[in-house]
């Protein structure tokens, strides 16, 4: 899943690449993907994009007013191409779930009028990426129930302190509760975890100082070099960029980079958890849920 890191490299991309050119034309391949009705999506072609912009795991397009926002879910990706294609989509099949194209004017010395084309796709049989078309970023209902950035300099140590001191959820799940810290999702969260040396089992409010301190910076450390690792790269070279930085996330049966012992996994139904026991849980193995025993 596209996380903040990830989606902050696709919004600064697009935001280079789009800003100033005009939406001729979308196409809503699979209608399961929108999400809104008014205004119409077809509302969006002839404006020009003035902006692009994250918020939390959203992607927010301003059309000269009117806003274009998508969440990527689960397995969802975004395709550019300074050469679109006049191909007829199917409504229904393939992986495409909306193309997008604009028009750029350029000087004639450069070649006059530049075409370019976006495709949201989306792999697997579960279809979850979502588009909207609103007025205000506020009226999607995932934009407006999102928790602070955790990036953004208002979010200090002492606002993280109160949310973590507030909360008996697992530490693992309250990183990924998008109501509460917006952006961070199951990959992130193994590597901060990771970073902080802190059990993914380990209860928020019975963290002490010293642990929330030493969270709240690795927040910051491993967010902050993936944002700068994925800023100024293209979307498809996002997802290696991603994979390369990661120490536990992804690397179940690996040597810990840090210390050597074997990362560990934790599966749930949809997902699942990595992490070193050495570094993590004083040696101790969690149990894997599908055998229903917990290991604290």
């Amino acid at each position: 899943m596209p996380e903040l890191p990830e989606v902050a490299g696709l919004s600064a991309f697009l935001g280079t690449q789009l800003r100033g050119a005009v939406l001729t034309k979308i196409e809503i391949v699979s209608f399961a993907v929108l999400k809104t009705a008014v205004p119409p999506y077809t509302a969006l072609e002839g404006r020009t994009v003035t902006g692009v912009e994250r918020r939390g795991k959203f992607i927010i397009v301003d059309a000269d007013g009117l806003y274009l926002g998508f969440h990527l879910a689960k397995a969802g990706w975004v395709r550019y191409t300074e050469s679109p294609s006049n191909a007829v989509l199917a409504r229904g099949k393939g992986y495409i779930a909306a193309r997008l194209e604009f028009a750029r004017r350029q000087p004639e010395s450069d070649g006059g009028e530049t075409h370019l084309g976006i495709d949201l796709t989306e792999a697997g049989t579960k279809k979850s990426l979502a588009l909207y078309v609103v007025r205000d970023p506020q009226e999607i209902p995932g934009v407006a129930s999102l928790g602070p950035e955790p990036l953004s300099e208002s979010f200090g140590p002492e606002a993280f302190a109160g949310i973590l001191s507030g909360s008996s959820q697992q530490i693992k799940g309250l990183l990924r509760n998008q109501g509460v810290i917006a952006g961070i999702g199951n990959a992130y969260s193994d590597e901060i975890l990771h970073a902080a040396r802190i059990s993914p089992f380990a209860i928020a409010k019975s963290l002490d100082p010293q642990a929330v301190r030493v969270l709240y910076h690795a927040v910051h450390s491993v967010l902050g070099a993936a944002v700068e690792e994925a800023v100024g790269k293209a979307p498809n070279e996002l997802k290696d960029a991603k994979r390369s930085t990661m120490r536990v996330h992804g690397r179940t049966g690996q040597p810990c980079p840090v210390c050597g012992d074997t990362v560990r996994e934790v599966s749930f139904a949809d997902r699942a958890l990595q992490y070193c026991p050495a570094c993590q849980t004083g040696g101790k193995i969690l149990a894997d849920r599908r055998t229903s025993r917990f290991l604290k």
